[in-house]
């Protein structure tokens, strides 16, 4: 499919333009892996542990009120890992070096979260694709079945 080897281009111009990025991954937000470039790591399980670290991003948000899901930054002993909204139906995970200029991280990998939703959303919108069932951005949203946004925990009530 086209649409991931564009994506994958991407990925590697960033590489490019970020010293110290040690690996990058776009996903679906529900943690399927639409390109990667992770060497020494398993780009699966990278992505379903994306998905669930953007399922808690989405809830705190939310909680505190205080938007939509931007970016998530965690800082490890060994480096950063960085996760950043592409657009509403995938994501880009970066991990870096610990040295690495974080301001610079956040420039390009937001530049590269645009680019990777514009690739994302035209090629797999409404009608095509793995996610035929939602709807494009700007187009009027039908809830979930459930009630809340995809990639979100369900919350227990008590009865």
């Amino acid at each position: 499919m086209a649409v991931e080897t564009d994506v994958l281009d991407e990925l590697r111009r960033l590489r490019t333009r970020i010293p110290r990025l040690t690996g990058s991954l776009a996903a679906t937000v529900d943690g399927l892996v639409l390109a990667h470039d992770v060497p020494g790591t398993e780009p699966e399980g990278l992505a379903a542990l994306t998905a669930a670290a953007l399922g808690v991003a989405y809830r705190m948000t939310d909680a505190a009120a205080r938007g939509d899901f931007r970016e998530l930054l965690v800082r490890g002993s060994g480096g950063y890992v960085a996760t950043y909204a592409a657009g509403t139906t995938a994501v880009l995970t970066l991990l870096a070096e610990d040295r690495v200029n974080v301001g610079r991280l956040h420039l390009e990998g937001r530049r590269s979260g645009a680019r990777i939703a514009d690739l994302v959303d035209t090629s797999v919108g409404p009608g095509t694709g793995r996610h035929a069932d939602r709807p494009a951005p700007g187009l009027a949203t039908v809830p979930p079945a459930t009630g809340r946004p995809i990639g979100t925990l369900p919350v227990r009530t008590p009865q």
